[in-house]
């Protein structure tokens, strides 16, 4: 029986927890990696250069050695997007496995240019079947420019899912990110940012899991410079047999005086069989500083269930409504169309 490591956390806690790391049986990493096809690039912005060329990867943390070496080595897909001014139009990268692509290992980087303004959504969706993603959003947003990124994955319950997002965050950036991670089988996750002084990092995400889907999210956060924030809000769902793991680090480095960072995450349990756990955690080596966090998990309101249905909705109807009323924080901020899809979503997986 084949067993691997990932997702490990920046401090080790006792391992009665059982929460350092997550580990996977018989996890497929394929060795061969054939040309993935099925992709599509919309960029209608003239201050935007996309190149598919291969970068060096070099990041501080990641899903895990095994498959980052992956990345380095065999990537069907490399993109480096380049950013200058300040662009109105989205940017769009949306891939789709299918029977003639089975397997996807994108490398993909961002590069912020000064004082620039973006908006970038990347799409991962599937056809039915088994299929394998393992990928990297390497992002550098030097000083004072903003870029707001939509990470979106809608693979179907069959296959899965690693990704790996690594954010160098300079003077005054801001970066945003907004996270739906629906799909996979297995989805593990792993997000780090270096934030520096006067810089900004806002992370609001939404995770649903269903039937026996495994779920690792790992978020760690390094801030380095004076004022710099980071805030981490994170909404989820169980239902069936599913298991979360959510792990949020926010470390307040020396030097980084006046820094405030918070982290938050809510998972409702649909179901007596789901497991759920959470480990936020507030290391520091600096004294000025404001740091805060929660986490918790519960069934949903039966007195607010109760006063839905008297409304003539079903059971299963109440329950969408709750649901999109948690996850409205996140699915408020999306584009139309990605809000109706999303909406579309919840409604398939929670039948």
């Amino acid at each position: 029986m084949s067993i691997i490591k990932l997702n490990e956390i920046p401090l080790r806690t006792s391992r009665n927890f059982n929460i350092n790391n997550i580990k996977l049986e018989n996890i497929e990493i394929p060795s061969k990696i054939e040309k993935f096809n099925n992709f599509k690039i919309i960029n209608n912005n003239t201050n935007v250069k996309i190149n598919e060329i291969k970068k060096d990867i070099n990041i501080k943390y990641g899903v895990g050695d095994i498959l980052i070496n992956q990345i380095k080595d065999n990537s069907n897909i490399n993109i480096e997007i380049d950013i200058e001014g300040k662009n109105k139009e989205t940017i769009i990268l949306e891939f789709e496995l299918d029977d003639n692509n089975r397997n996807l290992v994108d490398n993909i980087n961002i590069i912020a240019k000064e004082n620039s303004v973006s908006n970038v959504i990347i799409k991962y969706v599937s056809k039915d079947n088994k299929f394998y993603h393992n990928g990297i959003c390497n992002v550098t947003a030097q000083k004072s420019s903003k870029i707001s990124i939509t990470i979106l994955n809608l693979i179907n319950d069959l296959s899965d899912n690693f990704y790996t997002i690594s954010n160098i965050i300079n003077d005054e950036a801001s970066v945003n990110y907004k996270i739906v991670d629906f799909g996979g089988k297995n989805s593990i996750s792993n997000y780090y940012s270096n934030i520096s002084e006067n810089a900004v990092n806002n992370i609001d995400t939404i995770y649903l899991g269903d039937k026996e889907k495994i779920i690792d999210i790992n978020y760690i956060a390094e801030l380095y410079g004076k004022f710099s924030k980071i805030n981490m809000n994170v909404e989820g769902a169980l239902n069936d047999y599913a298991k979360k793991n959510f792990k949020g680090t926010i470390d307040f480095k020396r030097g980084c005086s006046k820094a405030v960072g918070s982290e938050n995450e809510y998972c409702i349990l649909l179901s007596d069989n789901v497991r759920a756990k959470s480990l936020p955690m507030l290391l520091c080596g600096e004294e000025d500083v404001e740091g805060e966090h929660s986490a918790a998990a519960g069934k949903v309101d039966a007195k607010q269930l109760f006063y839905i249905m008297s409304r003539g909705f079903s059971y299963n109807e109440a329950l969408k409504l709750i649901i999109r009323a948690r996850f409205n924080k996140v699915i408020k901020k999306l584009d139309e169309d990605l809000k109706n899809i999303i909406i579309e979503e919840i409604d398939r997986r929670l039948k």
